[in-house]
């Protein structure tokens, strides 16, 4: 590190990361998720079922042109170094407001702000999980650079003597984009309306800068609006009822902490415990109200996940948490405590490349599929182009499966054939493609990985299904699971199935 600036440091180790996730991108077929959001770009429109329409939208100039995963990737990977760059200046600021609210304190034994960007970027580069959204698109992708700009135009907000008309624009258009994005960006929002609380000497309600900002933003969610207007709300009943989960159970609230600390990393945590310890002795409550960009959608996401809840949900948080942990990582690095950081930082890129090698692999060989959740990443566009060929062969109206999770890669990868998705639940494939008339005819998939046995009920379901082929996916000469492909006839709805 002597022969570099920190700053240069941190661009080496951007690109090098940015290098190793391209090279994986290239390597795997899409996610249940990437597929599915790829498919929202099919299927342009004012806003989707289950999230907003911006995870979509951003695909479509390359969803248009290629369906190769490694280029369409190329978007995630984007948005993933500008939010490592945006962690870099975020942290260089709140550096620089500390050191100008406490002129008499910390001038000396705070470290240079670069070395604490060069900390910040490293707590984002060793947590395992964020590399998962560099690697394939998903909203938290979009909110992660949008949290952290506003997170920025927080800071502004409090260093300047006067908050331009045009900073008043950029915050409504992050805002809006947001709200685009993901619905939990109303946390993001909140967070920042605590920073402006926390100055109550600048009577932003008074100033038209702010409403114009509430108008942009109001603006550029009416799409979202607007689509739920028209499909009765659905989107906002699914989030409400998929944010609360089942029965709340407090296992599953210390099984997610648990899940938090393993996936992003115990540095992020220490970093940010020496930032409260030893950095919060002045303007208290404005650096709070910052801190409440991680805190407050943190809080509510581990709140809520007694009821269940998936661990990159939080990932904007942690983002925004990485510019006071890289100030207190540095802090505790400059003051001699170097052994501690150099072991959890290598301990937390083992784990990275142990999970990168797992993925390449196809995952642990085990009896059971369901048990090798990697298996998920391959087969599914050889399973989908020979689907698209037997439905064409057997003059099929489309292709069935019995979860949307298989609907997703099914869909994409056997586009543009029609896919039924055989069960009671509302979903975003209701929308694209209907329901299944009585009387159709259909190729049923059924994959290893999640088996289900054949719809066909007497006076529901089909009245019969034949088998037409199957289709075994290998790697490295290990069997990762299995495809079976079926002739069903005669729809008769759902009812009860055996």
């Amino acid at each position: 590190m002597r022969h570099q600036s920190p700053s240069s440091w941190a661009v080496i180790c951007v690109l090098i990361a940015a290098g190793v996730h391209l090279a994986l991108g290239f390597s795997i077929e899409f996610s249940v998720d990437e597929a599915h959001y790829a498919l929202y770009a099919q299927h342009l429109d004012w806003s989707y079922y289950d999230h907003p329409p911006l995870v979509g939208w951003i695909q479509w100039p390359l969803v248009t042109l290629t369906s190769l995963e490694g280029i369409i990737r190329l978007i995630p990977e984007l948005l993933w170094i500008i939010s490592c760059y945006l962690v870099y200046q975020v942290t260089v600021e709140v550096h620089h407001f500390i050191r100008g609210r406490n002129a008499g304190y910390l001038t000396s034994a705070l470290p240079s702000a670069n070395l604490c960007g060069l900390m910040a970027v490293l707590a984002i580069i060793a947590a395992p999980m964020l590399h998962i959204l560099a690697i394939g698109l998903l909203p938290d992708t979009l909110l992660a650079p949008l949290s952290l700009g506003l997170m920025l135009m927080a800071l502004r907000w409090l260093t300047k003597d006067k908050f331009s008309f045009g900073d008043w624009m950029a915050t409504g258009i992050l805002l809006g984009l947001a709200g685009l994005s993901k619905y939990t960006a109303s946390f993001t929002a909140l967070a920042l309306l605590f920073v402006f609380l926390s100055t109550p000497r600048k009577r932003w309600l008074s100033k038209s800068g702010f409403w114009i900002a509430a108008l942009i933003a109001l603006l550029l969610i009416t799409p979202v609006l607007y689509w739920n207007w028209a499909n009765d709300w659905i989107s906002f009943k699914y989030q409400l009822a998929h944010g609360s989960g089942g029965e709340w159970l407090w296992r599953r609230l210390v099984a997610y902490i648990g899940v938090q600390i393993l996936v992003f990393g115990p540095l992020l945590i220490l970093g940010a415990v020496v930032f409260l310890k030893d950095c919060m002795h002045a303007t208290k409550l404005s650096l709070l109200a910052l801190f409440g960009f991680f805190l407050i959608p943190f809080i509510i996401f581990v709140s809520l996940s007694g009821g269940g809840g998936l661990p990159h949900w939080t990932s904007p948080a942690w983002f925004c948490l990485a510019p006071f942990a890289g100030i207190g990582l540095a802090k505790a690095w400059a003051t001699q405590h170097r052994q501690w950081i150099r072991i959890l930082f290598a301990l937390q890129i083992a784990l990275c490349c142990i999970g990168f090698a797992y993925v390449l692999s196809g995952g642990i060989s085990t009896t059971s599929v369901k048990s090798n959740p990697i298996a998920d990443l391959y087969g599914w566009k050889a399973a989908g182009q020979k689907a698209a060929e037997l439905t064409k062969g057997s003059n099929a109206q489309g292709i069935a499966v019995q979860n949307w999770t298989l609907g997703s890669r099914a869909a994409w990868y056997a586009s543009p054939t029609t896919v039924f998705v055989l069960d009671q639940r509302k979903d975003q494939f209701d929308l694209w493609f209907g329901e299944l008339p009585p009387g159709a005819n259909v190729l049923l998939i059924q994959w290893s990985g999640m088996p289900h046995g054949m719809p066909i009920g007497n006076n529901s379901g089909f009245e019969a299904c034949k088998p037409l082929d199957s289709l075994e996916i290998e790697r490295f000469g290990r069997v990762l699971s299995k495809f079976d492909f079926s002739l069903c006839s005669n729809w008769r709805g759902m009812g009860q199935i055996d």
